[in-house]
Parts: C-alpha cells; structure tokens; sequence
C-alpha cells in the first residue's frame, strides 16, 4: 500500500469509527504532519488530501480515490477497520483509540501510527 494510501485510510477510519472529523495527521513512519482531512455521516464518507491536491470519498464500503483513480474498501467489524486496496491488492487493518490510529499493513508486514488534528483544535 502506498503512503498516501495509508494516510487516507487512517484518517477514513477515524472518521468512521470515532465519528468525529479528522483534520490532520502526524505520520511518525515519516515524522511528517499531513494535511488530510475526512468526515463520515452515516455511511457516507468525504475527504481531501490536501498534500495531493485530490478528494477521496463515497458510500462506504466503497471509498474512491480521485488521485489514483481506484477504490479502497473499508469496512467495521469488531471496532476495526479492515481495509483492501484494488490498486496495489493489499490489505490493511486498522485500530483507533482516543486520537491515535494504529495500521497494520500486510503489504508492508509493519505498523504505522497517526495521530490524528481535530477540527477546531490548535
């Protein structure tokens, strides 16, 4: 899975599961901050990744990357996100907690972790 693609998806995945708007991310993989926001009403996911210039959004399971032009699926079970990337064929799990996201990446076999600018905060 690509690096953008794993931003994407933890921020996908925090705004699913804790309900609440991702705004930014700290990658530490990276030890960049990320400008990468997403929102999820219902089952209805929309986001920017504002480092890529793109949108990326749709009716969940099915999320689109308009950047690479390919679908990510994500779906909830047992409080994770379990995600499958049709563009690289890998697939990823992921774990919130509070204002962190924890990403297995099989692709990779490693862990990334993200944490995660609410709206509003400074």
């Amino acid at each position: 899975m690509d690096i953008h693609t794993r931003a994407l998806f933890a921020a996908a995945a925090f705004a699913v599961i804790s309900g609440k708007k991702a705004a930014g991310l700290h990658d530490h993989a990276s030890g960049i901050d990320r400008r990468i926001a997403a929102e999820c009403r219902g089952n209805r996911l929309q986001g920017f990744d504002g480092d890529r210039s793109v949108r990326f959004g749709g009716v969940l399971p099915e999320v689109y990357d308009f950047g690479d032009q390919a679908f990510i699926s994500l779906k909830i079970e047992e409080g994770r996100a379990h995600g499958y990337d049709r563009r690289t064929a890998s697939a990823c799990v992921a774990q919130v907690s509070g204002g962190r996201v924890q990403l297995f990446d099989h692709g990779e076999n490693a862990w990334f972790t993200y944490d995660v600018q609410l709206e509003g905060a400074t």
